[in-house]
Order: structure tokens, then C-alpha cells, then sequence
């Protein structure tokens, strides 16, 4: 255990987090999303939910700020416009670390390409469809003191 640190974040996955550069992405996906086909690197957090492990996630993960979009949500089949509550539920969670970002609906094969991208797949035991959501590192910009 670590001051400050959820205890979701995995001695693993905190080592992955730390690893990726700016501009690796990360898939967090549903228990159903077939994330040992799709993945380079898999972490396995069973027996968690999608929204706690997203805020675990962006309680320490810089998100992309050199791009207009850098959060990614899966859709209910093609339909980029239709959410079902798990979608309600990704938006609210990303607005509450990254007000000034947006969850861009990403349509079926097109989510799946780019999960196959991912620097890492994080699957969970989420039990609803169609939740799954990507996110792009950013950087940390150094502080005036630490120059």
C-alpha cells in the first residue's frame, strides 16, 4: 500500500502507467471486450468494475493535452449518438478528472482497431456492454523549482 495511491493501481499497472510515453494509449475495457486477442500488453483486474478503475487510472495518468481528443468511448453497435448508462457513467468520471476533455464515441471496428494499437489493455470484470474507453498519455510539465 502507498499514501495517496488507490489501491486499484496494481504493482503492475503502476509500472505500465510509468512506462508509456506521451502519446501510448491504454484501453480499459468491459469483461466482455476480447482483450487477450486484442492486446499487446494485458493487465487482468478481475473482479473490478470499469468507473472505479478509470478514476484509479486518471487519479495518476497525465492525459494528452497536445491533442483535441485523447479519450475515446466504445459505441452501442454503430450508433455514435445512442448511450446507454455505462456511457453516462464514463463521460461523468472523465468531466470529473478532465473538464476541458471529451469522451469522442468511437464506432465498432474502429474502437477495436485502435484497442489493437494500445500500448496496454486493461481488462475488467465489468459486467455492462459496451463499456470500454481508451485514454492517450500526456506529458507533466516541469515546475519552475525543478528546473
Amino acid at each position: 500500500m502507498l499514501i495517496g495511491i488507490n489501491s486499484i493501481l496494481s504493482p503492475d499497472l503502476l509500472a505500465t502507467l510509468r512506462a508509456m510515453g506521451h502519446g501510448d494509449e491504454i484501453a480499459i475495457v468491459d469483461g466482455n471486450y476480447p482483450a487477450l486477442a486484442h492486446a499487446r500488453r494485458l493487465i487482468r483486474l478481475d473482479g473490478l468494475t470499469l468507473i472505479p478503475v478509470i478514476d484509479a487510472v486518471l487519479s495518476v495518468l497525465p492525459v494528452d493535452d497536445f491533442v483535441d481528443d485523447a479519450l475515446f468511448r466504445s459505441t452501442i453497435g454503430d450508433s455514435a449518438d445512442d448511450f446507454d448508462e455505462i456511457h453516462h457513467e464514463i463521460v461523468k468520471i472523465c468531466k470529473r478528472h478532465l473538464p476541458k476533455k471529451t469522451a469522442v464515441p468511437l464506432v465498432g471496428e474502429d474502437f477495436y482497431a485502435q484497442v489493437k494499437n494500445c500500448h496496454t489493455v486493461i481488462s475488467t470484470s465489468e459486467p455492462r456492454l459496451y463499456g470500454n474507453l481508451i485514454i492517450q498519455k500526456g506529458v507533466i510539465y516541469p515546475t519552475e523549482d525543478k528546473l
